[in-house]
């Protein structure tokens, strides 16, 4: 079963491959999106992740949930839908 981390506080310089690449290391990656701004297509700092299996996902937010990647401190959960 598929699950869906919220990533926040991204620099504004990192790439969806650059998320994958770091989230990869806990497990199969199935998606990543950076959310950017439809008018100037700059990153808006947060995007989501998502991972093919939920206890590798859970593994992920345990362990990068605070810690720093790319100069800034990931904030990271598991993300619900609105």
């Amino acid at each position: 079963m598929n699950v869906n981390i919220y990533v926040g506080n991204l620099n504004f310089k990192t790439t969806e491959e650059d998320l994958s690449a770091h989230f990869e290391q806990f497990g199969p990656v199935t998606s990543v999106k950076i959310i950017s701004d439809r008018y100037s297509g700059q990153s808006r700092g947060f995007g989501f992740v998502e991972m093919e299996n939920k206890p590798d996902g859970e593994k992920a937010v345990s362990e990068l949930n605070g810690q720093e990647f790319a100069g800034r401190d990931l904030k990271i959960n598991e993300a619900h839908q609105r």
